[in-house]
């Protein structure tokens, strides 16, 4: 595959969250398609937990200072960043104060999902799309993992759909084996997109998302899928009625080159409308 800018957006990525599939894959991907010659940017959420002096990161004045509109309240946006130890790349992390100060990731001490999740969603997502916007970097390749991801894809289809900056992207959404619903109980996918007046998503798509609807959102609205772990026999089938591209990956890092393999069928693909 030739020189490609690749964008991965991520809600875990070790070091600075604790491994697991998704945190490990998360670094080792990006950090393999560095090797292999290609462009990569990385943003993940800056968690409370995340201990700055250990990991060294700093504030970037240049790319801080935008608000994100979610429900009606203005939240500034805070862009950070760290090297990745013995990696040639840079980890940009999404910020607010008032969303991710809390010294937890997506629950409570007690077990419990913070009321607020779907903001924090929505802000991480819109805050990686406006920073790429004032960044002036166009992806050739947008990979998604995670639940905080979900909505990027409809967020770049639908509300951004006219920005000439991703007008080219392919979208590559992985979908994984972990209880996202839970993590946004009492909440429905039409109540989180009126928060900032996201038009355009049809009834009729919406009323197909009844298999874990965070990850069915982000799938509908995508140009590939990358299939980790065993996925739920119905969210599998969703994903083969979209009829897009599908990678089933087992976290295995020493064979990432086939993920270059599917980026190169991806990229080749028409995009979705």
């Amino acid at each position: 595959m030739e020189k490609k800018r690749i964008l991965y957006v991520s809600q875990e990525i070790s070091p600075y969250l604790p491994e697991n599939d998704l945190s490990n894959l998360s670094l080792q991907l990006p950090r393999k398609m560095t090797e292999m010659g290609n462009e990569v940017r990385i943003f993940m959420p800056r968690f409370g937990v995340i201990n700055e002096r250990r990991h060294q990161l700093h504030e970037v004045i240049r790319l801080s200072g935008i608000n994100i509109v979610i429900n009606d309240l203005d939240m500034p946006l805070l862009i950070k960043v760290a090297s990745v130890p013995q990696a040639r790349m840079q980890v940009y992390f999404i910020d607010n104060e008032e969303l991710f100060k809390r010294k937890f990731t997506h629950f409570d001490e007690n077990g419990k999902a913070f009321d607020d999740n779907e903001h924090r969603m929505v802000f991480f997502c819109k805050g990686v799309v406006e920073t790429v916007k004032k960044l002036g970097w166009a992806p050739d390749i947008i990979h998604c993992h995670g639940w905080m991801a979900s909505f990027l894809p409809i967020y770049l289809r639908q509300y951004y759909s006219d920005d000439a900056l991703f007008s080219n992207s392919k979208i590559i959404y992985s979908s994984y084996s972990y209880p996202y619903e839970d993590v946004i109980s009492g909440k429905s996918i039409n109540e989180i997109l009126s928060y900032d007046g996201v038009n355009g998503i049809s009834e009729e798509k919406l009323s197909n998302l009844q298999v874990d609807q965070l990850q069915s959102i982000g799938i509908e609205n995508s140009d590939a899928v990358m299939r980790l772990g065993q996925n739920s026999e119905d969210l599998s089938k969703f994903i083969e009625d979209k009829n897009l591209p599908i990678l089933d990956y087992q976290f295995d890092v020493d064979d990432l080159k086939k993920i270059q393999t599917f980026y190169e069928e991806v990229v080749t693909e028409e995009t979705i409308a």
